[in-house]
Formats: structure tokens, sequence, C-alpha cells
């Protein structure tokens, strides 16, 4: 009886002495590590387990002709555009149309133009004898360019953020003729709080520019930014960025340099303010790019944050069309707005005096144009590993999956060659139908057979999907380990096989891998929130422009 309490002993200590070795190795295991370092190896784990359950089919790429065609290509890829862009309808036979900025058409302090263009149809407004009056659509900046550019649709007049889109479209061969040089005055500026201003003014002399460019380049700040193909604030900033490098000479060496030493350390170029905007509030950049006018109506922002305007000031110009005939109802508008609207522009934000007198040398439109490039080709010293997962499942059957195999296709020319570029298909199962591999001409060519040949049928299994193109990124880094990563996920947004969100997000967290979705006939806010995870961006397939949305993405991040 004593032996086997002996043994019973033994065994009991056996035990306890196992359970402080295991629990010290667990105790210990993640001792010297950062909080960042234990969460991504938590997430490798659990992808792994995931990944070997899942169990992806690795299939047969299919090549197809690569054939790409610039001057056709922004006719195809820009939408049509339909009655949700007119803000304000002309209310007689006789009009003029005008394409405007969303920060002059929108609500509240956001409808200057809008408002105005609402006041002149109800005013009775006659030229010459005859009643006229406006319509104003809501365009963006970048396409008051190439509208009109491609032929597309040409208005009778544009009234950008900034001149410097009037400048381009005259480069590309469409004349103007000013109506107005400034509607009402902004300013771009970098937004910063007042402890990251203060620590720019004690280490580098002043919060400018050019010291917030070194900042970013040595690491100890993070600054965001807007697209320069689609945003003027964004081409503002990239051309006095540019310059503060070279001035007078943005197109140089030393501007290539310079550009790249301060591009190493952004971690992404916003697609749209909003993004931008709701990055810094998660508290991914210290400093980001706004307009004034937004900045001063944004009472969190004006009372915690500081101003620092650059670059050129904003003059919302009216430009005519060279062939419009409606120079006499533009021009009776014009004065209109001058005569009517100082009190409205001043509540909306617009005419501050902010005590700033712009000192940038003038670039011509091709110098823009051409700094647009040198960003599409400097912007990334790294290239970006990137996995496309598309929804193949029955529910994208006809329309949905034709139009996502139209917008991979036609977009896939503003993906940078030097990247590597995968493709993952998915429905009840998962198929690895492109590995990764550098986006070369035989790359381009297996990427778009294969997205050509897709069927839609079965489940949808988005999140299985999702893991395995983790996966993937996860094993190329280890090859490229300079990359950045990043995963697109095309689909419906009805996830009815294998894992959920909630199963997958701290994976997604723990990795930071951006992932942007776009979405076709889906459920868009279930896809919102799996980008909005990492400050990804999703875009809504339905709007028609998806292609053009895709193109302006690829440019700002491919």
């Amino acid at each position: 009886m004593k032996k086997n309490n002996n043994a019973g002993a033994l065994v009991g200590i056996a035990i306890a002495v196992i359970a402080l070795v295991f629990g010290g190795v667990a105790l210990t295991r993640n001792v010297g590590k950062s909080a960042k370092t234990v969460t991504k190896e938590a997430a490798q784990e659990k992808l792994e387990r995931y990944y070997k359950k899942i169990a992806p089919k690795e299939t047969t790429p299919v090549k197809g002709q690569v054939t790409f065609s610039d001057e056709e290509s922004l006719f195809q890829e820009l939408p049509e555009l339909k009655d949700d862009s007119i803000a304000v309808r002309e209310t007689t036979g006789d009009y003029a149309e005008i394409f405007v900025s969303s920060e002059k058409t929108g609500a509240g302090t956001d409808g200057y133009l809008r408002e105005m263009a609402e006041k002149f149809n109800r005013s009775g407004a006659n030229v010459g004898g005859r009643q006229v009056s406006v319509r104003i659509r809501t365009v963006s900046s970048g396409q008051q360019v190439d509208y009109p550019a491609s032929g597309k649709y040409v208005p009778d007049a544009i009234s950008p953020s900034s001149d410097l889109s009037v400048k381009m479209l005259n480069a590309k061969g469409v004349q103007t003729v000013d109506i107005d040089d400034s509607l009402v005055m902004n300013y771009a500026g970098i937004v910063v709080s007042n402890s990251t201003y203060s620590t720019l003014v004690e280490d580098y002399g002043s919060a400018d520019v050019k010291n917030f460019a070194q900042a970013t380049a040595d690491g100890k700040i993070t600054v965001g930014y807007t697209n320069p193909f689609t945003s003027a604030t964004g081409m503002n900033f990239l051309v006095t960025l540019l310059d503060s490098y070279d001035s007078g000479n943005i197109l140089s060496d030393r501007a290539v340099k310079g550009f790249q030493s301060f591009q190493e350390n952004v971690p992404f170029v916003a697609m749209t303010t909003g993004q931008m905007r709701n990055a810094a509030e998660r508290g991914s950049f210290d400093a980001f790019v706004l307009e004034y006018q937004v900045y001063v109506n944004d009472s969190k922002l004006s009372n915690n944050y500081r101003f620092i305007p650059f670059g050129y000031a904003h003059k919302n110009p009216l430009s005519m069309i060279e062939s419009s005939t409606k120079k006499d109802i533009l021009t009776a508008f014009a004065q209109f707005c001058e005569q009517n609207g100082a009190e409205l522009a001043k509540k909306d934000g617009f005419n501050a005096d902010i005590n700033y007198i712009p000192s940038l040398p003038e670039y011509s439109g091709s110098d823009l144009m051409a700094a647009q490039k040198l960003y599409k080709e400097n912007k990334d010293n790294q290239p970006v590993i990137c996995v496309f997962v598309t929804d193949v499942s029955g529910s994208m059957a006809g329309e949905p999956l034709n139009t996502l195999k139209d917008s991979l296709v036609n977009s896939m020319q503003y993906i940078n060659t030097n990247n590597y570029i995968g493709l993952v298909s998915y429905n009840d199962d998962v198929n690895i139908a492109l590995p990764i591999g550098e986006f070369d001409i035989n790359q381009q060519s297996y990427f778009k057979g294969t997205v050509e040949s897709f069927d839609a049928s079965g489940g949808t299994a988005t999140y299985d999907g999702l893991c395995v193109a983790l996966k993937m990124i996860q094993d190329k880094m280890t090859e490229v380990p300079n990359a950045k990563a990043m995963v697109f996920v095309l689909s419906d947004g009805e996830t009815n096989r294998g894992y959920g969100l909630k199963e997958v997000e701290d994976i997604v967290s723990g990795l930071a891998v951006p992932v942007y979705t776009i979405g076709y006939n889906a459920d868009i806010d279930a896809l919102s929130k799996l980008s909005d995870i990492n400050e990804g961006v999703c875009i809504n397939a339905n709007t028609d422009d998806v292609i053009y949305q895709l193109k302006q993405l690829f440019n700002a991040n491919m």
C-alpha cells in the first residue's frame, strides 16, 4: 500500500514538473518580443491551421493574349454619366452645363456652387432677351480632365478645385477660355496635431513641406496624402513636394531621389479624403493633407490640429471648353456668383484670410502630367505582392462575373510590371488559379487568360479564399522580404461556406495586410468591414465606374 502511495506521489510530482516546464515555456516564449510581433506570430499560426484545413487545390493557369490601347482605354474606362451626378437641373431650354468638384455641390457647407446655381435658376436670369439657366454635375477634378480629353462627355465648362486641372486638360489638346479665374478661394494644407507641429519645429526648425518630407524620410512622422491622379489636393502636394527637392525642376534626378526617400515611409496613398481621414482618426497618420474649407468646418480638426498651407491656392476657376457656344450664360452665372455669393462663400469656409501667399513657380500642363508619371513609376522602391481573390460562386453567374472579368482585364495594364501578382478563385472550394509571380508579360498573359476562363457555380467561401491568399503572400514574403503586401477580394459578399469574418479578422489585423474589396451586386456592408480592418477601400461595382476606380486604385498603390 505504501509503495502505491509512493508511486502516486512520484506521478504527481512528475506531472507538476511537466506543468511547470511547459508553463514556464508558455510564459517566457514571448519575453523580449513586442506586442506587434506576438500578434503577428499568433496570426501566422492561426493562418497555418486554417490553410491546412482549407486544403486549396492548384489549378492549371490559362494563357491569354495581352493587348493594350491607351488611346481607346480612357474612353472605355469612364462610366456613362447618369442623372444622379446632376446636383442642379436646368430650368430653361437654353442652359450651360458645368462640371463642378464635390466640395462645392454637396450638402451644408459643401454646397456653395449648388446653392448659387439654384438661386441663379430661380432669378429669371436673362441674356440677350433669352431666359437662361445652368446645369451642375458633380464630377471630381481628375474626371473633369478625363471626360473632355477622351471625348466621352464634353460639358460647356468645368470648375475643378485647382487650375492645375485646367492646365492638364489644355496639355491633352482641349483648349479652354477663362470665364472667371476664381469663383471662390480655398487652400491646400497639411493638418497636424500640436505635438507633431512642436516636434517638427524643434527638430527641423519649421513646419513646412520640405521638413515634413525629411521627417517622413527619417521615420519620425507618418504623412498621408490623396491620389494625385484624382485629387486636386494630392496633385498639389505632389508638385510641392517635388519642387521642395529641386525648385523649378520637378522632373530632375534630384527631385526623383528625394521623392523616393520620402515615399519609403508612406504606408499608403489614400483613394479619397474620407479614407485618409478615417486612417488619421485611427492613428495611422501624424499629418495629412486637406483643403482649408474642410478643415475649418470640422470642429474636431480646427480645435485640435493646425493647418499648414502649401503649394498653389485652390482658386476654383470657371473655365469654358473652347468649343462651347454658351459663353454668355457662363459669364452671367459667374457675375451672379460674384455679386450675390460673398456671404455664402464666407459662411461655407471659402475666401478666408489665412495670411498665405503661394510662391511655387508655374509649371505647364505637360510638366504636371509628367509628374504624375514620375509618381506612378517611383512611388514604390519596394515591389508589391498582391493576390486577387475572385468569387466564382453560383450567385456571381451572369452580369456580376462578366463585370468582374472586364474590370480585372481592363485594369491590369495599370499594375507596374515589377510587382508580384497571383490569383485565387473560390466557390465551395478554393483554387490557387495562378501562383504569385512577377507581373511580366508572361504573367500578364496567364492572368488575363485565367480570369477570362472563370465560370460560376457552387457556394461562397469568401474568407477561405482570403486565408489562402494571405498564406500565399506570407510564403512569397520570404523570397521578397522588402515587398508591400495587399489583397483584392472581388465578390458579392454573400458568404455561406467555410470561415466567417469574425474567425479571420484577427488574422487580417495581425498580419496588417490591407484588403481592398470590390462588390458586385454585393453585401457592401460586409465587404466594408473587411476593408476597414487595415485601411483598405471598398468599391461598389454597381456604380458603373469600377474599371475607372480600379485604374485609379492601381495608379495609387500598384
